[in-house]
């Protein structure tokens, strides 16, 4: 099969930054589907990953990136109970399996959702690691219950970004707690807005920002951008005894006392950990996504895809990664093959 891959971690824009290559067909294990991709999206951890995977020395075998994909089962496993031939489905996947930029890939089914029906493939593509990651958050982490939150209030940092994106809709669709979303241009303060949330302000001097809106605490925080940089800013807006949920890792250490008086919770999230240790409720992204797949085909949310590439090929790829490390990109970017 072809696949598209790194053996070295070079700058996006060097030649071999991404290569393509021919490599045997994966065969699924006892709960695994065999996908053949249709679409792929690029998240943040691909990027870092090809950036850190080989960097101090050439891979011998080139590894494929890739952990958002919809396409259509081709096999499956002998102990497979949700899926059969045919079916069209959607997944994040498994950090320390190989990714989704390939013909074909096998997953767990554990970890995989029926495609919306009413989507595309390109627009179910955008949708899975972003989404379990916002859903984690909210609901898993955060303990958020459906058609709760009256009189509270929740800073999303980040919210035009792929998890703020799906974060917003899903608290405003879900719940009933206020959201105010962060967006510095006009464009993704449109998109915030549009995607449900009630305030969106300048996460440049953010604390200003946020009283300037009469607002002086929140209950939550969901930090999808920046843990570092918004530390100080998140003690101070935060309620006594709120949560904050982050899914940033720190570059420096961060003074947790500062959070003591207050007695606030800190909550991490990483949308791998149930396939990384294979958790007792790895079953839970399953029905996570085939829940958020009710909500997509009767419109109660929408995909956030927003620019489409074409091809399996090293160039749309570097075109992406491009994009995505820039800083500029508002929603999802997603590979069609």
């Amino acid at each position: 099969m072809r696949a598209v891959g790194i053996k070295k971690s070079l700058p996006i824009e060097e030649k071999e930054s991404f290569i393509a290559f021919e490599t045997e067909k994966p065969t699924p294990g006892s709960r695994d589907l065999l996908v053949k991709v249709k679409a792929v999206s690029v998240n943040p951890v691909d990027y870092k990953v090809r950036q850190g995977a080989a960097k101090d020395k050439e891979l011998k075998e080139p590894k494929i990136l890739g952990w958002d994909a919809s396409g259509i089962v081709e096999a499956v496993g002998g102990e497979v109970e949700y899926f059969r031939e045919g079916d069209e489905v959607y997944y994040a996947g498994d950090l320390n399996r190989q990714g989704s930029n390939a013909e074909y890939q096998v997953v767990d089914e554990r970890l995989v959702g029926h495609k919306p029906q009413k989507l595309t493939f390109e627009e179910a593509a955008a949708m899975p690691l972003t989404s379990l990651t916002a859903g984690e958050c909210i609901f898993d982490r955060l303990r958020f219950r459906e058609n709760e939150g009256w009189d509270q209030t929740i800073l999303v940092i980040g919210g035009a970004g792929g998890v703020g994106s799906i974060g917003v809709q899903l608290l405003s669709t879900l719940t009933k707690v206020k959201v105010i979303a962060t967006a510095s241009r006009e464009e993704t303060k449109k998109w915030c807005l549009d995607n449900g949330a009630d305030i969106v302000v300048d996460h440049h001097n953010l604390v200003e920002n946020v009283k300037k809106e009469g607002i002086e605490e929140v209950d939550y925080i969901l930090n999808f951008i920046d843990t570092d940089a918004h530390w100080d800013a998140m003690a101070e807006l935060i309620k006594p005894q709120g949560h904050i949920c982050l899914i940033v890792e720190t570059r420096k250490p961060v003074e947790l006392n500062m959070m003591k008086n207050k007695s606030v919770t800190i909550h991490w999230e990483l949308m791998f950990t149930r396939a990384m240790y294979e958790t007792e409720d790895m079953e839970r992204q399953h029905e996570i996504l085939e829940n958020l797949a009710v909500l997509l085909n009767n419109g109660s949310i929408k995909s956030t895809l927003n620019k489409t590439f074409k091809g399996l090929t090293p160039e749309s790829f570097k075109e992406a990664h491009k994009l995505q490390e820039s800083g500029k990109s508002i929603g999802k970017n997603v590979i069609s093959f």
